[in-house]
């Protein structure tokens, strides 16, 4: 028979062992996202062509990542990859000098997509445009 004593060094060690767990494992789980298969054909929205008359580039969700949806002529768009090839910081567009700009460690990318200056060593990712009526849309081939 078990004494009140072990009874209960049981009692609080069963505690503190739940205790623990309900404080591990939801840290343990945000360290640790699970992993979500991207669709690689995706074609998402990415802007209307309304909204491109504005500023003349705009950043957009594209799957896990952001994309840069950049006017370069009246009706004509390019979509990159807004992630920089160096640090992966997210890119934005330089209006006055009409390149794409890194302002983590002031890189360049002219307006096809090619690194032109500072320290990124690889172009950005190009995507597919496709204008149907007001909407813009991006997708990977």
């Amino acid at each position: 028979m078990t004494s009140r004593r072990g009874f209960l060094e049981r009692f609080v060690q069963l505690t503190f062992g739940a205790l623990g767990a309900a404080v591990i494992y939801p840290v343990l789980r945000f360290l640790s996202p699970p992993h979500v298969a991207e669709d690689r054909g995706a074609r998402v929205l990415a802007a209307k062509v309304t909204e491109m008359s504005k500023d003349g580039w705009k950043i957009f969700p594209f799957g896990s990542e952001p994309g840069i949806l950049v006017e370069v002529a009246p009706g004509e768009y390019r979509a990159f990859s807004a992630t920089c090839t160096h640090l992966e910081c997210t890119v934005q567009m330089e209006k006055a000098s009409h390149r794409i700009w890194c302002a983590c460690h002031n890189g360049y990318y002219d307006l096809e997509g090619r690194n032109v200056a500072g320290p990124p060593p690889r172009p950005l990712t190009r995507f597919t445009v496709h204008v149907d009526g007001e909407d813009i849309y991006v997708s990977r081939a």
